[in-house]
């Protein structure tokens, strides 16, 4: 659905830029049918269980590394010990392009070549709480594409969960790349407009959001 009003590309803090719009309908349902294919294996999605024994309301599969709490490993160890699906050339060349198309730095978006996707589904009652991006090895920008329902985002600081933060709104389409001062910016998800997703994605419910990140990780270096 386009915006009766258009919205601004707005740098919310240094280095956090939204860019609402950024995906066309048809890359949307293109997306979300590669992430439903991801989504049934060879790693499930699934609720990521804590370590102190709280699990996530939001679903969650990755690519290229599988990430829990809070290590990266090629195999799923926390769920059925098999290797996560590879990362595609296709997503490179996608993370490329947004961080283009947020930052208009085309080195910084060549050089960039992300090796990761987490892929969290929520629904009508999942939130996620405040928190930081900093398993990561590199400090390459995070982009993150939103599909389906409209959620409230929060942008935070790089010292506390609290306050001062920012609340926008992300709603299908839109793309936000956090990199340079606000690498590690706290953020989270404190609630999704149930109803608000647009069929032509097909996604009909829900929310789904994509984050590419470079987990400046070898082999050898991962956990075990």
């Amino acid at each position: 659905m386009t915006a009766l009003i258009p919205r601004p590309t707005t740098e919310i803090a240094p280095g956090a830029v939204h860019v609402p719009g950024w995906l066309t309908i048809e890359q949307q349902r293109d997306l979300v049918t590669a992430c439903r294919g991801w989504a049934t294996g060879p790693v499930p999605i699934r609720h990521t269980k804590l370590p102190r024994g709280g699990v996530m309301s939001v679903q969650t599969v990755c690519i290229g590394w599988h990430w829990q709490p809070y290590a990266y490993t090629r195999t799923a160890g926390d769920v059925n010990g098999a290797r996560v699906s590879e990362f595609p050339e296709w997503m490179v060349r996608l993370g490329r392009r947004a961080l283009l198309g947020a930052y208009g730095d085309e080195q910084a978006a060549a050089e960039y070549t992300p090796d990761t996707a987490l892929i969290n589904f929520y629904d009508g009652q999942a939130k996620l709480g405040m928190h930081q991006d900093k398993d990561e090895k590199s400090s390459a920008p995070v982009v993150s594409l939103s599909i389906g329902d409209t959620c409230v985002f929060r942008v935070g600081n790089t010292e506390t969960r609290t306050k001062p933060y920012t609340d926008i709104e992300l709603a299908s389409g839109d793309l936000f790349v956090f990199g340079g001062p606000s690498r590690y910016v706290y953020h989270g998800v404190p609630k999704v407009h149930e109803g608000t997703a647009d069929p032509a994605t097909g996604l009909a419910s829900g929310r789904l959001n994509i984050t590419m990140r470079v987990t400046g990780l070898t082999d050898r270096e991962a956990a075990r």
